[in-house]
């Protein structure tokens, strides 16, 4: 088991500083910060002292070992544009990002998953019709459609809800439902076919033979095994809901951690893309490793695998 959480530990470490170099990377090639923050009339000694100031005319190699450092020492750089520090201008948006996240990520998986399950033992019914019909729709209507669709019904129509804002819980709820209908959908969907493999399983029928009662076979048998599959696309959603979140809160007016990238990418403020994208890297691996970690406790054989290599 410490060799199998080991690897998972080294990969998911070897990950998060691949996609800090990629974006440290792309982002130096991507314009220059100094006329884009201080403006095409600017003088250009004003602009080369800019540029001296924030190291921008050091080779890349030399920029990027001198950020490791200083990430090291656990300094992530200061804001271009007003000269705070990049982290706490992230840690201030945490909170409202997390204010639509964790609702939208509860709502997937009190409906998702039931709705999935309620299809598969279901089959070919209505009901696992209308599921399926359901499901393919909020999963396949881009979330910036989807929320405009919720504006134009519940706040420009119905008058019911804010369009926009964040002054009170009234405001969450149209992005949180646009961030909850898609991930609702794909988990229905894989929850159904899930659960529909495995109820064809040998073991399943053989359960029956037995005698045991189907809800037993359903609660004891058929659950268990479907829930390793259905673990693996929670992981991933779990880490796709904060990158839903940039076009979420851009489209409601939310001041998170999404509006604040666009933001900071439109002003090329590199330290603050920087550790936003180190933060949403770092999300999405530890949602991956917790994924791996309990696949060894959901199905021994994994374990084993690891240990035998």
């Amino acid at each position: 088991m410490i060799r199998f959480v080991t690897s998972r530990l080294f990969r998911a470490g070897l990950t998060v500083l691949s996609v800090m170099t990629f974006a440290f990377v792309v982002l130096r090639m991507s314009g220059d910060p100094a006329q884009v923050l201080l403006g095409p009339d600017v003088p250009q000694n004003v602009v080369q002292d800019f540029r001296d100031r924030w190291g921008l005319d050091d080779p890349i190699w030399r920029q990027y070992l001198s950020y490791l450092q200083a990430m090291m020492q656990g300094d992530f750089g200061l804001s271009m544009r007003d000269r705070s520090p990049a982290i706490d201008l992230v840690m201030q948006r945490i909170p409202a990002t997390l204010q639509l996240t964790i609702p939208a990520l509860i709502l997937q998986l009190a409906f998702g998953i039931p709705a999935g399950i309620y299809a598969a033992l279901k089959q070919g019914t209505l009901a696992d019709r209308s599921v399926i019909v359901a499901a393919i729709v909020g999963f396949t209507v881009p979330s910036f459609v989807m929320g405009l669709l919720l504006v134009l019904i519940f706040a420009v129509t119905l008058g019911a809800l804010p369009s926009g804002g964040a002054s009170s819980w009234q405001h969450a709820i149209l992005p949180v439902l646009t961030m909850s209908i898609g991930g609702i959908g794909v988990l229905a969907r894989f929850s159904r076919s899930a659960m529909i493999e495995v109820m064809g399983a040998p073991y399943i029928r053989t359960a029956s033979a037995k005698g045991v009662s189907w809800s037993d076979v359903v609660r004891n048998h058929a659950l268990p095994n479907a829930a390793v599959p259905i673990v693996t696309i929670v992981g991933f959603m779990v880490g796709s809901l904060i990158a839903g979140a940039i076009i979420v809160e851009t489209i409601f007016s939310w001041p998170g951690m999404g509006r604040l990238l666009i933001v900071s990418v439109t002003n090329r403020d590199l330290a603050v893309v920087q550790c936003i994208l180190l933060l949403v890297a770092a999300v999405m691996v530890v949602s991956n490793l917790t994924v791996d970690l309990l696949y060894g406790w959901l199905d021994p054989r994994l374990r084993q695998t690891t240990s035998a290599h």
